[in-house]
């Protein structure tokens, strides 16, 4: 079982970086009392199929109990757990700067402390765990896209490029427009093999009925500028931190041209390297 703990400064990116946890698979737990860390990592470990990868955040919230982490820590050590620690860190000039721009407050200002002071003291408090964490990530300089390829490599062993999940989805207008589908277009200016008889029963992955919508070069053409567009999108979409996007190709029943043009799209995504490709015909067996 891995098991994380996520701790670090207040305002340094530990929600974010739970975001891009749970998209790894990690079972996610924010501000978990401190004492119940043991009774928590014994459950996880009779059950370790529903929790391969668990991530626990902690941090100053915990009050005086936080003093209490490594003991905690070294009871699901001597149970057979091992841990690794992520710290995050950020100067303390940008720590301010999030703070006016959010207008949050910081969670040692209930001390009476000015934001200066209370970052201050949260440093010192948490000295001893940063100095035991086995990652120790600066986010000062760091983009939300910047920290999610960070701890993409740290805790996937990839870039982000190889855990984004591509979608491409045929369907029919007359059924409704998937309500997942970040992109859609409309095909309904191919020709149609509904109007041929020999062809009405059958769908858009055999041979004959995408022959029959390649047919003109009309097809190749929209196919081109298809690729190309895709092309283009799927890198910026990774760079700016998505995890995934949904391609829907609408016809109007969802049988023949969608799904011509859907698979089109899918051969030319596997092609160009995209493996995390899953492709969803919604409608072409419908009457």
């Amino acid at each position: 079982m891995h098991f994380l703990i996520v701790t670090g400064m207040s305002g340094a990116g530990k929600s974010r970086a739970v975001a891009v946890l749970e998209d790894l698979g990690y079972y996610c737990v924010d501000n978990l009392p401190i004492p119940l860390i043991p009774k928590f990592a014994e459950v996880c470990l009779a059950a370790t199929e529903q929790y391969d990868k668990v991530a626990l955040v902690t941090d100053v919230r915990a009050g005086d109990s936080f003093k209490k982490l490594f003991i905690s820590l070294d009871s699901i050590r001597d149970m057979g757990c091992d841990y690794r620690i992520l710290f995050l860190d950020t100067a303390t000039q940008t720590l301010i700067n999030r703070y006016k721009e959010t207008r949050r407050k910081h969670p040692l200002m209930n001390e009476g402390l000015s934001l200066a002071e209370a970052i201050d003291r949260e440093r010192t408090r948490l000295e001893d765990v940063r100095g035991r964490a086995d990652y120790v990530v600066d986010t000062t300089k760091l983009t939300a896209a910047g920290l999610r390829e960070h701890l993409v490599r740290l805790f996937a062993g990839t870039d982000s490029g190889q855990i984004f999940q591509i979608i491409v989805e045929s369907f029919g207008f007359k059924h409704g427009i998937p309500t997942e589908a970040d992109l859609v277009f409309d095909v309904r200016f191919l020709p149609n093999p509904y109007y041929e008889i020999s062809l009405r029963e059958h769908n858009g992955t055999e041979p004959a009925v995408r022959d029959y919508v390649f047919q003109g070069g009309t097809a190749d053409a929209l196919m081109m500028h298809l690729n190309s567009l895709m092309d283009f999108l799927i890198p910026r979409y990774i760079s700016e931190g998505k995890t995934s996007v949904v391609v829907c190709i609408g016809c109007t029943g969802g049988k023949h041209r969608s799904v011509a043009i859907t698979e089109a799209l899918a051969a030319h995504l596997r092609a160009e390297g995209h493996k995390n490709l899953t492709v969803v015909h919604r409608d072409y067996q419908r009457a």
